[in-house]
C-alpha cells in the first residue's frame, strides 16, 4: 500500500474542528473521500476548509490540533 499526502494549501493554524466542543472532522484511523473536510486553517481570523482532495483510508494526521503549519507541509497521510 502506498500513502497519499495531504498539505497544507496555506500557512496559518491547522484545527482538526471546527470549534473545541464538538468532534473532530476526521480521527486517525477514518476513511476520507476527495470531499471530506479533514480540518481548518486559520489566516489573520479568516478560516479556510481543507478538503482531503483524495479518496483513501486509514487517515493518520502529522500535525497536532492548533499547530503552526507552513503552506505545502504534509498535515496527514491517507493509504490508498
Amino acid at each position: 500500500m502506498s500513502k497519499l499526502e495531504i498539505k497544507s494549501p496555506l500557512p496559518g493554524t491547522f484545527y482538526r474542528a471546527s470549534s473545541p466542543d464538538v468532534p473532530a472532522f476526521k480521527a486517525d484511523g477514518d476513511a476520507v473521500s476527495a470531499a471530506d473536510t479533514i480540518g481548518l486553517i486559520e489566516v489573520m481570523k479568516t478560516f479556510q476548509q481543507i478538503p482531503a482532495g483524495l479518496n483513501g483510508k486509514n487517515i493518520k494526521f502529522l500535525v497536532d490540533n492548533e499547530e503552526p503549519v507552513m503552506a505545502g507541509q504534509v498535515i496527514a497521510e491517507v493509504e490508498e
